[in-house]
């Protein structure tokens, strides 16, 4: 299969969608969808289109939820494009990879002497994002004076910048994500509840790309055509690595089939990928038998181990996971791990 055998990515992926002619303003959806790159026909992905087109129009707060991998930002940016805010910026901040005395500064940004080594006033991402989007990723990580702090940014639509007098008015829509259950959070009493409700008036799930098989060769053409660019060369696929493709559970989602694809078009061979350029490992249990609970339980065990293996040295410990060090932060924060 090769990325100029479609004349456009646009016909590949309406091809291999079903529409009767009541159904017609959902092909104008996917055309607008995967000029944004967010590809896929299956049922389960359009209705997460038109869910996130219907409340693009609006001003209304809106969260996405799902595991990590599933394409939250990029639906977001889609959102984004296809609201009256489109001309203006996209922000957007990651909560867990900041530690917990920057996080604020970064939000809400800073007056001359609000702290030591303030020489100058500094905007926070707020008002970065004035006029447009404001994109808070992995908020069930925000602190909880920074739950407070935004609250008001909700309520009353301004803020007031660390070591600040005069409120700076909040000009912006939010966004949300999370790859945790956010009333689960509520409960156990790591989020507030009230923030709860003014975050989540519009909730989007996404679904896991294994519950969506039948989106993974659109978004294979996709990459490919993608990475034609960067990589300097066109590569087909062959059926049996296609087939592979879609036979894997994928526990990364549509971030790690993005990997494995840009992986096997810069080290295949004479301009073809076949299955053994795909790299696929097995994972030894697949996230829909392991509750996200258990899931938490591995990744604090692992990164406790690994914090003691390295004797608390965050640098070392971050290489050995994998992972930033601002990554490491966030974690260490969730886990209850930040003095370790």
């Amino acid at each position: 299969m090769r990325p100029q055998a479609a004349h456009n990515i646009l016909d590949t992926v309406r091809e291999n969608a079903e529409y009767s002619h009541a159904d017609r303003r959902n092909i104008s959806l996917i055309d607008d969808a995967c000029v944004s790159g967010v590809f896929g026909t299956s049922v389960a992905w359009r209705d997460v289109l038109k869910r996130a087109a219907r409340v693009a129009t609006t001003e209304a707060t809106t969260c996405l939820e799902g595991e990590s991998g599933t394409g939250k930002e990029v639906v977001a940016r889609f959102i984004h494009r296809q609201s009256p805010r489109c001309r203006g910026p996209f922000v957007a901040i990651n909560c867990a990879a900041l530690p917990e005395q920057l996080l604020e500064s970064e939000l809400f940004g800073f007056d001359r002497g609000a702290f030591t080594g303030a020489q100058q006033a500094k905007p926070g991402q707020i008002e970065l994002a004035s006029g447009g989007v404001l994109f808070l990723d992995e908020v069930t990580e925000m602190t909880s004076a920074a739950q407070a702090k935004f609250l008001r940014v909700l309520q009353e639509r301004e803020f007031v910048r660390l070591g600040g007098t005069r409120p700076v008015r909040a000009n912006v829509r939010v966004i949300t994500a999370t790859n945790r259950n956010l009333h689960d959070a509520v409960a156990h009493g790591h989020f507030r509840v009230d923030l709860y409700y003014r975050l989540n008036v519009v909730d989007i799930h996404l679904p896991p790309l294994r519950e969506r098989r039948e989106d993974i060769q659109a978004l294979v053409v996709g990459f490919l055509r993608e990475f034609a660019h960067t990589a300097g060369r066109i590569v087909e696929i062959t059926p049996e690595a296609m087939n592979a493709l879609v036979r894997h559970d994928w526990p990364g989602n549509v971030r790690e089939l993005r990997n494995v694809i840009e992986r096997a078009t810069i080290l295949c061979e004479h301009g073809a990928i076949h299955p053994e350029d795909v790299a696929l490992v097995p994972a030894s249990a697949s996230p829909a038998q392991v509750d996200s609970t258990d899931l938490d339980a591995i990744e604090r065990r692992t990164i406790e181990r690994v914090m003691n293996e390295t004797h608390g040295n965050k640098v070392n410990a971050s290489r050995k996971l994998g992972i930033s060090r601002m990554q490491l932060y966030g974690r260490l924060r969730k886990y209850g791990l930040a003095s370790a």
